[in-house]
């Protein structure tokens, strides 16, 4: 039986509202307004969720993740093991490595000899961070960070343990951290999506991303995230059609809302329903994306912050702009990807490229955001899906050398949102190897996201087929200690 809706003492339920008020987009618009539930599907009321409604009081309204595809390794940039270069070729030691599962790359090496960073630390700020000579920008903005080195995951490869960072699954076909967040939160801006996506490419081995990543999964369709190009058109079909104007497009949406909602009544698909709101979604985007994606109206001190590269469309630093834009305009999570991250091989060149990409832009961002008076109320994250080992990958020489994937442990860092500045969680072995303290599991810092946004992990729930799903599956534990 349908839900009964009692408002102004009558009842009825969401076919009889549909069909007896004006089938227009605005009233469909103004009913969701009404009632929020209205148009949404069976699965979140039978969870005992209302979506819309933080559990607890959030410490952040949004996030920024700067994904840096193809996994960093950490003994490069945040992870300073002298040790490393002591025991320079010589063999990892078997009580370490222990039984852990090789790729296909390394699995046939006849040897694994350990090597140490080619580039020089320093300790900086008041937290006395290491930060590597390869990012001086990120160094002098290390106390407003929380840097993690105690990050660890189960995938081994590539596209598991990115849908395991992104969905909390390594299949497919599940929400993405950003859908959940807006499952869970709804809309701070009405024009413009709740989830947006933005790619870039540095020069390194660009392992791929696909928009498996940003999928709504099982959730309606209007939580999936929007990729926005480079190109002229950020946002693809945003445009009136040739020899339409506005009235004329308003007046087709209208029409087109009509049959959709005759579809709806025939047959009770809430898709049909997020058809409408995608549908007017479209139209108000279509003056809103125009103004966002402008970046003539920054100032010179800007366009100087994060270089001369955030005026070039589909830059990491473009892209690190339009995101701090995005966000102060009420976008719920803004999903930056940076592939180019997967060194194997000639890994002292690439990843110096790779820094340079990805460094000044990355630290413009946290300085914009709080000198805005922004950063308190977002969250940004920055790292890889898994880290890098502490042996070479194929054949070690005085100049070169390239590491394998690393599941163990791995570094990201975190700022903003309330999450505790200045600070340094986590510990790995005297090699870089295994966790020696405070070991972070991909579903721990999941679940340390969301409670940062007010939702408690365990209640953001989903029933689909006869189960509740949620972002952290069935495990997860918040990160109190980095939380403020």
């Amino acid at each position: 039986m349908e839900k009964e809706i009692i408002e102004h003492g009558f009842s009825f339920n969401r076919r009889r509202f549909l069909s007896t008020m004006s089938l227009g987009i605005g009233s469909v618009a103004l009913g969701s307004l009404l009632m929020p539930d209205l148009l949404k599907g069976g699965g979140m009321e039978e969870a005992g969720f209302e979506p819309g409604i933080p559990h607890f009081a959030p410490k952040a309204k949004r996030v920024i993740y700067l994904f840096q595809n193809g996994a960093p390794s950490q003994q490069e940039l945040f992870d300073y093991k002298p040790k490393l270069r002591e025991m320079l070729g010589q063999e990892i030691p078997p009580s370490v490595r222990g039984t852990q599962r090789l790729t296909g790359m390394t699995a046939n090496q006849a040897s694994f000899p350990l090597v140490g960073s080619f580039v020089d630390f320093k300790q900086y700020g008041q937290s006395q961070a290491w930060v590597s000579n390869l990012l001086p920008y990120t160094s002098k903005i290390v106390d407003d960070l929380c840097i993690v080195r105690s990050m660890y995951t189960e995938a081994i490869n590539h596209d598991p343990a990115l849908t395991f960072l992104q969905t909390g699954s390594q299949q497919g076909n599940r929400p993405s951290m950003g859908s959940w967040l807006s499952y869970g939160l709804g809309n701070e801006n009405k024009n413009l999506p709740n989830f947006t996506v933005l790619l870039s490419r540095g020069v390194g081995n660009g392992q791929g991303v696909y928009s498996k990543l940003w999928s709504n999964g099982f959730l309606d369709s209007v939580h999936q995230g929007v990729q926005f190009s480079k190109g002229e058109d950020p946002v693809l079909y945003l445009r009136d059609p040739e020899g339409m104007d506005r009235k004329e497009r308003r007046d087709m949406l209208d029409q087109l809302s009509e049959l959709n909602d005759l579809s709806y009544q025939e047959f009770g698909d809430p898709e049909i329903a997020a058809k409408i709101k995608q549908y007017e979604m479209a139209y108000r985007m279509q003056t809103a994306v125009p103004e966002v994606m402008d970046l003539s109206k920054e100032s010179d001190d800007i366009i100087k912050l994060y270089g001369p590269e955030c005026l070039v469309p589909g830059t990491y630093a473009a892209n690190c702009l339009l995101a701090r834009k995005l966000s102060e305009n009420g976008v719920r999570f803004v999903q930056l990807y940076h592939q180019g991250w997967d060194q194997h091989g000639n890994l002292p060149f690439e990843i110096t490229k790779q820094a340079m990409d990805v460094d000044q832009a990355s630290a413009a961002l946290v300085t914009d955001l709080k000198q805005r008076g922004l950063l308190d109320e977002t969250l940004v994250i920055w790292g890889g899906e898994f880290g890098r080992t502490s042996y070479t990958q194929g054949k070690l020489t005085a100049d070169n050398y390239g590491r394998d994937h690393h599941p163990r442990c791995f570094t990201i860092w975190m700022a903003g949102g309330g999450i505790k500045p200045g600070m340094v969680y986590g510990e790995t072995d005297e090699l870089g190897y295994n966790i020696a303290k405070d070991p972070v599991h991909v579903h721990d810092f999941q679940a340390t996201v969301l409670h940062q946004l007010g939702l408690n992990h365990e209640k953001l729930i989903f029933k689909h087929l006869g189960r509740r799903y949620r972002l952290t599956d069935v495990s997860g534990k918040v990160v109190r200690d980095i939380i403020s």
